[in-house]
């Protein structure tokens, strides 16, 4: 379903789907994992597709985030929470990945963070473990 049929509310609570409401019908045939720790490789994926990245989440830093790139080491990378990377770009000569959390728009700069691309493991250990669907 869209995501304006079946908004995302950050509450706990049951499964709102409607079968009346209109949805586009996309079938996964796999996925393809990402080679870990590689800023090259997550670029040409989240190129291709949204991709699902896997991020160290309880840390302060991540968590007060609210706008820039966010570029610290303290976010570890005990990996705790998937998120979805839907975009890179360059601030002030800093490479970043564009992601989406699932908190909601009231979180970070209206549900997204800008996380620095950086080599190895990145920054909350975005470089870490991500993948992508195939699709029909």
């Amino acid at each position: 379903m869209a995501e304006s049929s079946y908004a995302y509310t950050a509450k706990d609570g049951t499964c709102q789907y409607n079968s009346g409401n209109s949805y586009t019908q996309i079938n996964s045939t796999g996925h393809f994992n990402v080679p870990a720790n590689s800023v090259p490789d997550l670029q040409a994926a989240i190129a291709t597709s949204v991709t699902t990245v896997t991020i160290e989440a309880d840390k302060l830093c991540f968590q007060m985030y609210s706008s820039g790139v966010l570029n610290n080491t303290n976010c570890g990378t005990s990996l705790d929470h998937a998120v979805t990377a839907v975009g890179y770009g360059n601030e002030a000569g800093q490479d970043y990945w564009l992601v989406r959390n699932s908190w909601g728009p009231n979180w970070g700069d209206q549900g997204y963070i800008k996380i620095a691309a950086v080599p190895g493991e990145g920054i909350c250990g975005v470089q870490m473990n991500s993948l992508y669907p195939y699709v029909n």
